[in-house]
């Protein structure tokens, strides 16, 4: 495995992991139909990764521009609370961070473009699919293996944190 790190974590220096939806949890294409209804490509691998999450008491969210019932309806499925249609990322996560009483270093952001650049400096720690745009990946703490929406959370949640998707889901 190569995944480009300045230092290892424990999910313990977490208190909440936050997601930006488009190239993170899709591959960044959109598909239009005729009618002008618009959809996009998850993993299901992503799905399992937030089950561990959420089983763990780990606090997600999803944070996106846009304002799409593609982001809703993935959210609902995730179980994933979804702040979206937000033109600042830096004025939602500081909103966040005093709503939720959470510290500015104990939080995970997992970005890929130019408008996540900023929220990603305040968080303690952050992460980047593979085919993130290349100042993301200058700043990145983690530069994954794995592109947008091909398992970025699984390999974020098994690879770089090291939880053990059996003992945390099945073990009895």
């Amino acid at each position: 495995m190569s995944i480009s790190m300045s230092k290892l974590i424990s999910i313990d220096e977490i208190d909440a992991c936050i997601f930006d939806f488009d190239g993170v949890l899709t591959d960044n294409a959109v598909y239009i139909d005729e009618n002008g209804r618009e959809s996009v490509q998850c993993s299901r691998a992503d799905g399992l990764a937030f089950d561990v999450l959420r089983k763990i008491k780990k606090s997600t969210y999803i944070l996106s521009t846009e304002k799409n019932a593609v982001v809703n309806s993935r959210a609902k499925k995730l179980k994933v609370p979804v702040i979206q249609g937000v033109s600042d990322k830096v004025l939602a996560l500081s909103n966040l961070v005093k709503d939720e009483s959470y510290e500015w270093s104990k939080l995970l952001y997992v970005g890929n473009d130019l408008n996540d650049y900023l929220a990603m400096q305040l968080c303690g720690f952050s992460a980047c699919p593979k085919d993130s745009h290349e100042k993301i990946k200058q700043i990145a703490t983690f530069v994954l293996n794995t592109k947008g929406g091909q398992g970025v959370i699984r390999e974020l949640t098994e690879e770089v944190l090291g939880l053990n998707f059996i003992k945390i889901l099945y073990a009895k």
